[in-house]
């Protein structure tokens, strides 16, 4: 393992926007998202959490595919084929590592998504642990332990207050990780190691939703459906706006659209959201014509369709961004606990 004192940072950023496009948690009208790193730029190690999550690194939130143009009665098509250049997500926390792998599942398995792939491809993940994790937090509900080494991370780093400490996961990582030598310094405190850990361990039991669990949802897929009084509890305040799945880094629902300029124009992809009415909209009308059937149709796929595809594993990672934006405060929390999703006697 190596380690870098903090102070010295900044150097490391310059030589790492060198070689790669490099994102950071950066600071710009009070809000903290992941931007291109620049000398200057107000770099936030010390927040847990983004506004919005780096998923749209790897699915930007529109991309275009096709271009196409009109010359009289003859149609010429032009596939989008642009480049995309190497990157490093530095500081990406545990719950959004895990994000790319769930997104993984759905395009990385065939059909393949090209585009995707493309972009996960030239990507290399430096992942940070976290040591004040938000009371607003629940990611051990999906057992995600951000205190150990994240599954999807090319370089897990741990902060040991004066220093940072990296460990290379994936031969990309460690390879990063030799090239940089010169400004890194042999770690051997593997005692001090171990005490962060526990302390982020314990930090974890201590929040507030430490209480969730999954296990106790024993429904079958029909009864969930069929809990009305569930949602409609919670579809008569959603405003159906879609905040949700905006900032939520596993939502991965697109539109296709296209662009015509009289004669020329371009096919592109675009966020979507099933919280809104027009969602799936086809020929015939919107299959889901209630905020009720959409609002369950959002926690269905979270919390049970997902998991029947994909081994058990859920659609959510325990970020919080949802409690957080919700203008109403409807959230995945609430659901599972209607569900019966808490540990016994909590």
């Amino acid at each position: 393992m190596k380690k870098i004192l903090k102070s010295n940072l900044p150097e490391l950023w310059k030589e790492l926007s060198e070689k790669f496009n490099l994102f950071l948690p950066i600071e710009k009208r009070n809000t903290l998202n992941f931007l291109p790193w620049k000398t200057g730029e107000i770099v936030n190690l010390e927040k847990v959490r983004t506004n919005g999550s780096p998923k749209n690194l790897i699915m930007p939130q529109t991309e275009t595919y096709l271009k196409f143009k009109c010359q009289g009665k003859k149609l010429s098509f032009e596939a989008v084929e642009e480049p995309i250049s190497e990157y490093v997500l530095f500081g990406v926390r545990p719950c959004d590592v895990n994000s790319f792998t769930l997104l993984d599942n759905v395009f990385l398995k065939e059909p393949v998504d090209t585009f995707y792939r493309e972009h996960r491809n030239k990507g290399l993940i430096i992942s940070l642990a976290c040591n004040n994790p938000d009371d607003t937090c629940f990611c051990s509900a999906f057992d995600i332990h951000p205190e150990e080494e994240i599954l999807g991370a090319d370089i897990a780093a741990w902060d040991l207050g004066e220093y940072l400490v990296f460990k290379g996961k994936t031969e990309k990582g460690e390879l990063l990780i030799k090239s940089l030598e010169n400004l890194l310094e042999e770690f051997e405190d593997e005692k001090k190691l171990i005490e962060i850990k526990e302390s982020i361990k314990k930090e974890i039991e201590d929040l507030p939703y430490s209480n969730l669990d999954l296990k106790n949802i024993k429904e079958s897929l029909l009864e969930i459906f069929e809990k009305e009084e569930v949602w409609e509890e919670f579809s008569k305040t959603c405003l159906g706006c879609g905040a949700c799945t905006f900032v939520c880094p596993t939502c991965h629902c697109y539109d296709l659209l296209d662009y015509n300029a009289s004669t020329c124009g371009e096919k592109f992809r675009c966020w979507d959201s099933c919280m809104t009415s027009d969602f799936t909209k086809m020929a015939h009308g919107n299959p889901r014509e209630t905020q009720l059937q959409r609002l369950r149709q959002r926690f269905m796929h979270k919390l049970v369709y997902y998991p029947n595809n994909h081994d058990g594993t859920y659609l959510c990672v325990g970020c919080g961004r949802c409690v957080d934006k919700c203008p109403v405060h409807i959230d995945i929390v609430k659901i599972i606990k209607k569900l019966g999703g808490e540990k016994d006697g909590m």
